[in-house]
């Protein structure tokens, strides 16, 4: 007896190697086998699309308040609010994408449908700037811009913007779907995923700022946008090809309707007697598999735990099924509390994505005023100066993902190395210090202006933003990556893309948050004598705005270490299944 379950447990523990059990499918909706589907050798073609993404989101967002000033001929503050506004519109739609990816059409289908948006973004902007009838005008230098050409200008950078809105929560997600949670190599595999993942991003942000800017800057904008169409076309193929070697999550249907159900049984439940022992809360067997991972109780937010609640009926009737309006499991009103739980994060991370909005505005602005020539024929087009973000955010992240967590897991026993809101916040310390070096750098440049008012600040070398560009790579490295993990890990299984997407929202919403703030600080300092943004950056005083920036980051900081020393992580419930139970099917039968 003791034999046959020896040998029970050795063939369960063969076929937990051999197959992958977390509700996956292959590309023929099978059960995966774990050698030849996911991991690295599936993620590969993910960050390839997503390198090309990157390549083209920052070939254009970075020169865009450039194209927006010469071309289309907006003053300073209008084109940094309409930078800010397209930024913003760019990371919230994901919100809609990641909730159609997680309802409806599943990760894979979602960026492929995206992808094909976006390309078509691409060439519209591409026509816009090749057809005679579309382009600015006539001559090399417009007095006066066509009003067609800015409509189909604008009308191709917000068609990118729906495009990312599917592509970026899904991608990120169907990715780090290639890593099996119950597997503990897959699982350290995954903690990785999002350090290289950000890896393959930094560096077509550092081709989009560089060779594509120069492009821009010294060829035609025309043939960059040539190059970026092409490319996406490229890496769509490749994304394709990849499909004999991913795993395919189900739409599950709405993942916030869930969510409602407990709420509003709660509510309904608010004056039944709260049981003294939480093991009478409602909950499926672990037997049952159609459930997922269940998650353990916790003592928060107790007045949730009222969905759980068996009424009298229920309790005499087990067998009569319950509303799920009605009556709600203890995994259910634990993911709940899961997103609950998230909104304080949310809220306090807002400060440091406002901090982020500046490097793509006036950080780049104030490139233009400075001396950029290398060489006597050469000069840094002014947003190529953004390739040291992209630089400090690959030394960071390889510092971090290869000397830094292997020694500090030896060092706390947690296989992260340290938690997820530790590392957030230690990326949002170098955001105030940032906002510090950039607002003495700002006044070094005004001084020289000062100076000399006929040759201004020319004869300064653009370098002096290296600091601020290099410490705010640095802290996107621990912070915009810790943040993409936490949302990814922390909310419940069924809204993953939608997690994605909320850590977008926090960079659209400090977006917006950031044309709020000039436009309430342009109009309190105009009523005071004179406004800090001027018509241009010499009768501006952005070094005042940047130490009331560092200010509200660094009185936010001490709210989000309150905030993070309070929170309580996932906490899911280890369960070992054979899988012969992970379907109903035997590892080779179809997927229902």
């Amino acid at each position: 007896m003791e034999m046959e379950k020896t040998k029970k447990q050795e063939s369960q523990g063969v076929d937990e190697e051999k197959w992958v059990c977390d509700s996956s499918f292959d590309h023929r909706g099978r059960i995966p086998l774990r050698a030849s589907t996911g991991a690295w050798k599936a993620s590969l073609f993910i960050i390839t699309i997503e390198f090309s993404e990157r390549l083209s989101y920052f070939g254009i967002a970075t020169s865009l308040i450039i194209y927006l000033t010469k071309v289309i001929q907006q003053d300073l503050k209008t084109a940094a609010k309409s930078v800010n506004y397209w930024a913003g519109v760019t990371t919230l739609m994901p919100l809609i994408g990641g909730f159609v990816a997680d309802a409806y059409l599943g990760r894979f289908s979602t960026v492929l449908a995206s992808s094909i948006i976006y390309l078509l973004g691409l060439l519209l902007l591409t026509m816009s700037r090749v057809v005679p009838g579309l382009q600015p005008c006539n001559t090399a230098f417009c007095p006066e811009p066509r009003k067609i050409h800015e409509i189909v200008f604008f009308l191709a950078i917000y068609l990118i913007s729906i495009g990312t809105g599917g592509h970026k929560p899904s991608l990120e997600s169907f990715g780090a779907d290639q890593f099996d949670d119950d597997h503990p190599e897959e699982r350290k595999k995954k903690m990785s995923f999002f350090n290289w993942w950000n890896f393959g991003l930094c560096c077509g942000l550092l081709l989009g700022v560089t060779v594509i800017v120069y492009i821009q800057d010294h060829k035609s904008w025309a043939a960059a946008d040539v190059i970026l169409t092409s490319v996406m076309a490229l890496t769509i193929m490749i994304f394709c090809m990849g499909r004999p070697f991913y795993r395919f999550r189900k739409a599950m249907g709405s993942p916030v309707t869930p969510l409602l159900q407990v709420l509003v049984a709660a509510i309904a439940k608010r004056n039944l007697h709260y049981p003294s022992d939480p093991g009478q809360l409602y909950d499926v067997p672990r037997s049952d598999k159609t459930q997922g991972r269940l998650l353990f109780h916790t003592n928060k937010l107790k007045f949730l735990d009222r969905a759980a609640i068996i009424e009298e009926d229920g309790h005499q009737n087990p067998s009569k099924k319950q509303s799920p309006w009605r009556l709600a499991t203890v995994t259910k009103v634990e993911e709940m509390k899961l997103v609950i739980n998230m909104i304080p994060i949310w809220l306090t991370t807002l400060p440091f994505g406002i901090c982020v909005a500046q490097a793509a505005t006036f950080f780049i602005k104030q490139g233009t005023t400075l001396n950029r020539k290398i060489t006597h024929d050469f000069s840094i087009p002014p947003p190529s100066i953004y390739a040291l973000a992209a630089i400090g955010m690959i030394i960071s992240v390889t510092i971090y993902d290869k000397i830094l967590v292997p020694v500090l897991r030896k060092l706390t026993g947690n296989e992260r190395g340290i938690p997820i809101l530790q590392r957030i916040g230690i990326g949002m310390m170098f955001s105030v210090l940032t906002m510090v070096v950039a607002a003495l750098v700002e006044r070094k440049r005004l001084n020289v202006v000062a100076e000399n008012p006929l040759k201004t600040s020319i004869s300064m070398s653009v370098f002096w933003l290296a600091p601020q560009f290099l410490i705010i790579g640095f802290g996107d490295g621990f912070a915009l990556v810790g943040l993409q993990e936490y949302f990814y890990d922390q909310v419940p299984d069924s809204m993953r893309s939608l997690g994605i997407a909320l850590y977008l929202s926090v960079i659209g919403a400090a977006n917006f948050l950031s044309s709020l703030l000039i436009t309430l600080v342009d109009h309190a300092t105009e009523k005071g004598g004179k406004s800090w943004f001027g018509k241009d950056l010499n009768t501006s005083r952005l070094d005042y705005f940047y130490w009331l920036l560092a200010g509200i980051t660094a009185a936010n900081l001490c709210v989000y270490a309150f905030v993070a020393s309070r929170y309580s992580y996932k906490n899911v419930r280890k369960t070992t299944v054979a899988v012969a139970d992970c379907y109903e099917g035997d590892g080779v039968e179809m997927m229902a």
